[in-house]
């Protein structure tokens, strides 16, 4: 990825809080035009990098340069160029939704007063909220809300979008909305920095990740080159689960515990042959009804890399 633009690049970051070291030399590269999924577990430094890539908190030690230019030191001439939602939507309860946007947009010293309401108005419809635009913000649910917040990071062109928790708090349709947002960002030539803990939502979506353990970046990359990683995976369709875990084990393959009673899944070794798998099950009497052989899921590498399934936030 280092020889391609990058809109995100951090170098031995690190953030220290007290004695906890809440973000531990990451090297960062996210490339230009990319959407980037930053995975991790609960505490594992995701917002904390969030923070200090926006110059919300300061960092103990380590670079930052966003949209080529370092970090703080250029935030006035950065932060119009990046759009940000993080740690929830913040709006006035008693403005209405467009009313609320009025007041953000007027505090871009660039933005321009007699273009406002179209701007606000775009953005509105650009996340769905034009049927509730005139209703207060302290009666908009958790959803809207989080319309509002991306609303608010639209407003003008961005160049770098920043999202924490994107889809948090919206159904279905509405999650499929931002989905379809982000890919047309993306289309256009933004590039899309989003942390979520929702793994189908970085796999439908996402170009590229990373992933943070303990405050350390364990691996980032394509989601091909993050797949690739993991280990190849058998799945054997079975009635005779106990018999084929025998034959497995006799090969050397451990059996994942959360295997159904009607299918075994196992890593498969670089040095065992599938064919012979299959060749060995039959040889033993073991009923085969199916057999798959894929890479592994980003589900598999999180577990191998974290230790934690994959239903975390934060």
């Amino acid at each position: 990825m280092t020889d391609t633009p990058l809109a995100i690049r951090t170098t031995g970051l690190r953030k220290t809080f007290k004695r906890q070291q809440a973000v531990d030399g990451i090297d960062l590269a996210v490339p230009q035009g990319a959407v980037f999924g930053f995975l991790g577990p609960n505490g594992s430094g995701k917002t904390t990098t969030i923070r200090m890539l926006l110059g919300l908190s300061s960092p103990t030690s380590g670079t930052i340069e966003v949209l080529g230019e370092p970090m703080p030191r250029a935030l006035r001439s950065v932060l119009p160029r990046v759009g940000a939602l993080v740690e929830g939507p913040a709006a006035a309860p008693f403005l209405s939704g467009r009313a609320n946007l009025h007041r953000f947009d007027a505090a871009d010293p660039r933005s321009v007063a007699t273009t406002r309401s179209a701007r606000v108005d775009a953005a509105l419809d650009r996340v769905g909220l034009m049927h509730a635009a005139d209703k207060k913000a302290h009666a908009y649910s958790l959803g809207m809300k989080q319309r509002l917040g991306l609303a608010n990071a639209l407003l003008a062109r961005r160049e770098l979008l920043v999202l924490d928790e994107p889809t948090n708090g919206l159904d279905p349709q509405g999650t499929r909305e931002v989905r379809n947002l982000i890919r047309s960002l993306a289309d256009d030539g933004t590039t899309v920095f989003v942390s979520s803990h929702l793994l189908a939502e970085i796999e439908q979506v996402c170009s590229h990740a990373g992933v943070m353990r303990a405050g350390r970046l364990v691996a980032q990359g394509t989601l091909d080159d993050l797949r690739r990683a993991g280990s190849n995976r058998i799945t054997v369709r079975t009635p005779d689960a106990d018999a084929g875990r025998g034959v497995l084990a006799r090969l050397g393959l451990t059996v994942d515990d959360a295997s159904r009673s009607d299918g075994l899944v196992a890593d498969l070794p670089a040095e065992v042959l599938p064919e012979h798998v299959t060749a060995s099950l039959v040889e033993a009497g073991v009923r085969v009804r199916g057999v798959a052989v894929g890479g592994g899921t980003l589900e598999d590498l999180f577990v191998a890399l974290t230790g934690e399934g994959f239903d975390v936030a934060g």
